[in-house]
């Protein structure tokens, strides 16, 4: 678990990736995956919604996200002109329960906020589909006190992700702190 005071005292701004680091990722494709069970299930009443979110579930923990959809249509037979459905969930899904943060992330953020410290999300992936994830979090207070980047969009622009939030903070790079669940730098 993060702590505050684990963290060098000189750092001025803290850049989180979203996935794996505020809240476990997991708990958002099951949702995903849960919301096209039940279409599935509704539009052409088979599989049994219970039957694929738990091949959903076992794929992604013994194999992962990679070719679940197709792996899925094969073992349940079912037509492969829904993958554009499945894949556009990810991006608009309404999901049925707020993500919440992972364990202490709550705490940490917020002891950031009182230190007078900005808190800024950097994260990979589809940007639709992290402001989704973004929109679904359980913020409380700290929803006001983000900034948001995306290094999809920055990298097309042909800008370095950390020199670009550096730069528009008017800070040195080393006076930030990026935490991405496997390095700080």
């Amino acid at each position: 678990m993060l702590r505050y005071q684990d963290f060098p005292l000189d750092k001025q701004v803290f850049v989180f990736e979203l996935d794996e680091v505020i809240y476990p990722k997991r708990d958002y494709l099951l949702q995903v995956y849960y919301l096209f069970a039940n279409f599935l299930e509704f539009t052409e009443t088979y599989p049994p919604q219970d039957d694929l979110v738990s091949f959903f579930k076992k794929h992604l923990d013994a194999r992962g996200e990679e070719m679940i959809f197709e792996h899925a249509a094969e073992a349940f037979q079912f037509d492969l002109k829904y993958k554009e459905h499945f894949e556009r969930l990810f991006v608009n899904a309404v999901l049925p329960v707020k993500l919440l943060m992972k364990e202490g992330m709550e705490d940490l953020l917020h002891e950031i906020v009182n230190a007078g410290k900005p808190i800024c999300i950097l994260t990979k992936g589809n940007p639709l589909m992290q402001l989704n994830k973004i929109k679904h979090i359980e913020w409380g207070s700290l929803a006001s006190k983000l900034k948001v980047y995306f290094v999809d969009e920055l990298k097309f622009r042909d800008l370095e992700p950390l020199d670009y939030i550096a730069d528009e903070l008017q800070i040195a790079k080393n006076q930030l702190i990026y935490i991405d669940g496997t390095t700080s730098a």
